[in-house]
């Protein structure tokens, strides 16, 4: 890594030991998922209902030149646009370059700004950034520098995460400064009536990862043609397992979005995943079915899932009907589990979390299943998500009344106790008396593993079971929006 570079100077700043940072997860990342990554987040700036303040490093003015027109049309729904770039022919001169909004810093040859390959937004609505720079001759090793574009290697990571966007675009801004004092402050200016007017939640986060995903798989399906000419059908396998790997990280990073504004419960989904996986592993489950329950814990929250209404309707909206029908039964589905279901190996996740609310005696939504129709990781799942929420409120509001705090093994008996007023009812009770178990066991010094995995390689979380339609061999099927 450069030093002196953007990246450089955040990676530092995120050192372990460092007060009130944690440190960043850096990936490796192929050149045609950087371009996927990075004219999704752009096309995001056409739709959002926000106009953000956009810093690029393009490394070499070539590559803003294929890129200029493109810029025009985004510089007209931006606040501000900041392009840096080793200047070559035609760098200033292009229209794009001469509007009122876009701003050209042309970085000197020595500048290790002028090595990187950055896209920073920052916007009231929401944020995203990409930043890397392309793997040293030395880092590619033995097998030598690739002759093919697309086998080109990037050291870096992305996020959505706005106070790490935020503390990355006054980096840009700095690196900026010695070049254009004036523009400089211009920007601050900005990013401080940005930030002002930042809501609590990211209105347009949900827009924006299903763009991302979109955009990724369709990398995917021009992958096998732009790779065909030199015959290599393990780099092309290489090469889409990291554009697969990038669409989890999409969804698991919205999803710590989720739980990173929750200032009275941020680790939910890391508890969730824990204690799920903990039931499962009592009953026996398979691992693929495990590993499945926990990534589906992982990203229960997302928060499309809790603030949507569901997007189909029906006249049979609170039960499955057994009626002969020329067409099979449906049940609605929640806009963010559709957002879900745009990643075909993640239709069993979406189906877990989509029937997490259903009640063992069928009063539950969004399709009124009962009993062993409920898929059972859907039960565990549910389960495991009221328990998690029990378990935190009384941590901090232990009652209404003026008793003490309660500890933590009289935290699990009363969220226990409700769990069991519910079962029957609300939960399955063979369920309930394994979370009965785990509890003891938890009383007794039983340990969890409450940690959340490494984003940057999000491949690991699933398999080819994650795909499997959980209805397959029922009766019952899910329809699914064709809109």
């Amino acid at each position: 890594m450069l030093e002196g570079s953007i990246l450089y100077q955040l990676k530092m700043a995120h050192q372990s030991g460092q007060v009130g940072r944690r440190p960043l997860n850096f990936g490796v990342y192929y050149k045609n998922t950087l371009i996927a990554l990075c004219h999704a987040l752009e096309d995001c700036i056409l739709d959002c209902s926000s106009q953000p303040l956009v810093i690029t490093a393009f490394q070499r003015g070539k590559w803003y030149l294929q890129e200029a027109d493109r810029y025009a049309e985004l510089a007209e729904r931006s606040r501000h646009i900041v392009i840096m770039a080793a200047p070559e022919t035609g760098f200033a001169e292009h229209p794009t370059s001469q509007r009122s909004n876009v701003d050209l810093v042309s970085l000197t040859s020595d500048d290790p700004v002028a090595q990187e390959w950055h896209l920073m937004i920052l916007a009231p609505t929401y944020s995203a950034m990409v930043l890397c720079q392309e793997l040293s001759a030395e880092d590619y090793g033995g097998q030598g520098v690739p002759t093919q574009d697309l086998e080109r290697k990037f050291y870096g990571f992305w996020t959505f995460e706005t106070s790490l966007v935020q503390e990355t675009v006054e980096l840009a801004i700095a690196h900026i400064r010695p070049y254009n004092p004036a523009l400089a402050d211009q920007l601050s200016t900005q990013v401080e009536q940005i930030v002002a007017s930042q809501a609590d939640e990211r209105d347009d986060l949900g827009v924006v990862v299903a763009r991302v995903v979109d955009y990724l798989q369709t990398s995917q399906l021009s992958l096998s043609s732009s790779v065909a000419n030199f015959n290599a059908e393990l780099k092309q396998e290489i090469l889409d397992s990291n554009l697969v790997s990038n669409e989890v990280q999409a969804f698991l990073r919205m999803a710590q979005l989720t739980d990173q504004v929750d200032a009275t419960n941020p680790t939910t989904a890391a508890e969730v995943a824990a204690l799920a996986e903990a039931i499962a592993q009592l009953l026996d489950l398979p691992v693929w079915q495990i590993n499945r329950l926990k990534l589906a814990g992982l990203l229960h929250r997302l928060a499309p899932l809790q603030k949507s209404q569901s997007v189909l309707t029906s006249s049979s909206f609170g039960r499955y009907s057994d009626q002969t029908s020329s067409t099979p039964p449906s049940c609605p589905l929640i806009p963010g589990a559709q957002v879900l279901r745009t990643m075909p190996r993640l239709r069993a996740i979406a189906t877990i979390i989509t029937h997490q609310t259903e009640h063992w005696d069928g009063s539950g939504q969004p399709g009124g299943l009962a009993g062993d129709e409920i898929p059972l990781e859907s039960r565990i799942l549910g389960l495991a998500v009221d328990f998690q929420q029990r378990l935190a409120s009384l941590s901090i509001h232990p009652s209404e009344t003026s008793e003490p705090s309660l500890s933590p093994e009289e935290c699990m008996t009363r969220a226990l106790e409700d769990c069991r007023r519910a079962a029957g009812d609300r939960w399955d009770p063979k369920l309930v008396e394994t979370l009965a178990l785990l509890v003891c066991g938890l009383q007794q010094g039983l340990g969890l593993s409450i940690s959340l995995p490494k984003i940057s390689a999000g491949l690991w979380l699933i398999d080819s079971r994650c795909g499997d339609n959980l209805f397959s061999d029922r009766p019952l099927v899910e329809v699914e929006s064709r809109g």
